[in-house]
């Protein structure tokens, strides 16, 4: 190979590779437009190959160098600034799009949750109606140390916080992505399990209130549950969206409604699993802790859920033309 024809042949794409690039470092990847990124790869890929022919055939330490730092220096820009990118649409879709799935889907929401209470207000009337209603639902263990020992079973927690709280967002996840999961049996499924949910709370809540805990009871479960129930709810929601899909497609075919319903679930998902997580670690760390006072578990779980139903119906710009385009924002980060 004659190298220095090479080299003059070659070293336009090496200049025009750096103007570009130099461009990009000072004004960022948005400067471009589409045909001159196109270029960019294109001029990076070439230039990556004229990096490996010079290794190859010895041209000199000095071009072999230059070749390199311009072939670290495209890497950087294409493929970190893709990387930056794609971390600006998370933070975007965080930031507007789930609030408006939220406001977007909450018929399927509310139906979760009524579901869920549904079932408390069934347990409710049960427990105090009739007597063996109660071992039906809640453990024997857990009726004998409320009602004989009066004594709630948070207690257990302190002392191993952090495994407790492992389990606890371990098993928070799997209930919810069961709910999820449950869409795929036309919503029955998800029904049963925040049916059922609802009644396990509803026994519990009345039980610990036929034996005046009422009071400790809530103030362990408020400022965890402030996050976890409504992430149950979503997922609930999430699980009627592919239901919904699968029943009643409407005017999509039902492969079509399935794919319209299921994005909108996994963006439901999406804000289930960071709220989870928070819940988790409220619930291992902060709710059973018997230093803190019960006033204060109280108020931060009230904070917790208002600061939640603000977050979810915040609009970008205010106004339906704010909600279109946190929608728009949402089916972006898909």
């Amino acid at each position: 190979m004659n190298i220095q024809r090479w080299i003059a042949r070659r070293e336009p794409n090496w200049q025009r590779l750096d103007a570009l690039l130099r461009q990009v470092e000072k004004k960022g990847l948005k400067s471009l437009n589409s045909a001159k990124i196109r270029e960019l790869a294109s001029l990076y890929r070439s230039v990556a190959g004229d990096l490996a022919r010079a290794r190859t055939q010895g041209v000199g330490n000095t071009l072999v160098q230059s070749l390199q730092f311009l072939t670290t220096r495209g890497y950087s820009q294409i493929y970190q600034g893709s990387r930056k990118q794609e971390w600006q649409g998370v933070v975007k879709f965080y930031q507007w799009g789930l609030p408006a799935v939220v406001q977007q889907t909450f018929a399927y929401i509310a139906l979760a949750t009524g579901l869920f209470l549904l079932g408390g207000l069934i347990a409710w009337w049960y427990a105090w109606t009739d007597p063996t209603f109660m071992s039906l639902i809640v453990p024997e263990n857990m009726i004998s140390q409320v009602r004989d020992r009066q004594e709630l079973w948070m207690g257990s927690i302190v002392g191993i916080e952090p495994l407790a709280s492992s389990q606890i967002a371990t098993n928070n996840l799997s209930v919810s992505f069961g709910a999820v999961a449950g869409g795929m049996t036309a919503g029955l499924y998800t029904t049963f399990l925040l049916f059922y949910n609802g009644l396990l709370i509803g026994a519990v809540a009345t039980l610990v209130g036929q034996n005046n805990l009422a009071y400790p009871f809530w103030a362990f479960v408020f400022p965890h549950g402030s996050l976890e129930l409504p992430a149950i709810f979503f997922a609930g929601g999430a699980g009627f969206l592919i239901g919904r899909a699968i029943l009643f497609p409407g005017k999509y075919r039902r492969v079509d409604a399935l794919k319209f319903y299921g994005s909108q679930a996994v963006q439901l998902v999406f804000g289930i699993v960071p709220m989870l997580l928070v819940a988790g670690l409220i619930e291992g760390f902060f709710s059973p802790n018997p230093h803190v006072p019960d006033p204060i578990k109280y108020l931060v779980g009230m904070v917790l859920f208002v600061l939640l139903v603000a977050y979810c119906n915040r609009r970008r710009g205010g106004g339906k033309e704010g909600r279109r385009e946190g929608v728009r924002e949402s089916q972006k980060s898909k």
